[in-house]
């Protein structure tokens, strides 16, 4: 299990992974893109963005980055960054397969990934991944699981799947949508040869998204490492759209909306790894002082009230514009 070489480490940032949804691609559903990217995204451009983020990211103590297929070239950058720093061997490499990336590196491609959860196309993009990433893979995970999931029931995809894990690739599932607590529960009960078949879930959940605390609770209760992903709900939780019990936290700590919001995911006893979906350095840093947030009982309170009905949350996120 790949995230057993974090048990060691001493850092608090170590329950802190980044992933490079943000910086993959020049297109994204992140509130705030314009300020945070610019004008210029061009390859190179961006190429640079994610070395100088994981550069940051590992002089702080991060030891989980986290891509995927349809990151547009996060593998890529990602697999560039660790070729020229062959010293670096205390991290753990997670990916994903299940969406391809359609944008051609335009924000404002009228598709931008499409969804595919066939053994087909496991066994293609588990090729791309190889190309890039080699050896350097820790984790291949199911991107998107939704309760409707062929994933959910393909026996021969599982069987597949479980040829990797016997070859040491530790296999998970992210899941997204309003019913994510079902897919988690769904994903759990899926064994081979009576052996369970996934060791991690990356789920959604923040202060507004908290329905899929109790499954990920059981999921934890598992045995599996919870990786908690969209905890700033791409960007809605940050200073400038946070909700006002949310400023009001951060201003009796003294620290950003989103250190709090992070905080806030990380007090949570199964949580093993809260991503950080930094576009710029200095939102690195600001996120990286979540371990250091001290919440009260009464602040916990208050920011358990923020919490919104799924359907809503989704709905809403659904109709979040491209940038």
């Amino acid at each position: 299990m790949p995230f057993a070489r974090l048990a060691s480490a001493t850092t608090p940032t170590c329950h802190i992974g980044l992933g490079l949804a943000a910086v993959g691609r020049p297109g994204y559903i992140n509130l705030g893109r314009e300020e945070d990217l610019g004008e210029n995204r061009s390859v190179d451009t961006l190429r640079s963005r994610t070395h100088e983020l994981l550069d940051a990211a590992y002089a702080q103590g991060v030891r989980y980055f986290d891509a995927a297929r349809s990151y547009g070239r996060s593998e890529e950058f990602l697999a560039d960054w660790l070729n020229t720093r062959p010293d670096i061997d205390d991290v753990v490499i997670g990916s994903k397969w299940g969406y391809t990336y359609t944008a051609d590196w335009s924000a404002d491609a009228e598709t931008h990934e499409v969804k595919d959860h066939s053994l087909a196309a496991y066994e293609r993009q588990r090729a791309e991944t190889d190309a890039l990433l080699g050896d350097r893979l820790d984790l291949y995970q199911i991107h998107s699981v939704t309760p409707d999931s062929p994933a959910l029931t393909d026996k021969d995809l599982h069987a597949r799947l479980a040829e990797a894990a016997a070859q040491g690739l530790t296999l998970g599932f992210s899941t997204s949508g309003p019913a994510q607590a079902d897919a988690v529960r769904a994903a759990l009960a899926i064994t081979v040869d009576g052996e369970p078949l996934f060791r991690t879930v990356q789920s959604t959940y923040n202060v507004l998204e908290t329905s899929a605390g109790p499954a990920l609770a059981e999921a934890h209760d598992a045995g599996l490492t919870v990786i908690v992903k969209e905890g700033m709900a791409n960007g809605g939780l940050a200073a400038p759209h946070a909700p006002p019990a949310l400023k009001a936290v951060a201003e009796e700590t003294s620290l950003g909306c989103d250190a709090v919001a992070l905080a806030w995911i990380l007090r949570q006893p199964w949580a093993g790894v809260v991503l950080s979906g930094a576009a710029t350095v200095s939102q690195l840093a600001s996120n990286l002082h979540a371990p250091a947030v001290d919440l009260d009982a009464d602040q916990l309170t208050r920011l358990a009230t923020l919490a919104e009905d799924p359907r809503a949350y989704w709905e809403r996120r659904g109709r979040l514009p491209w940038h």
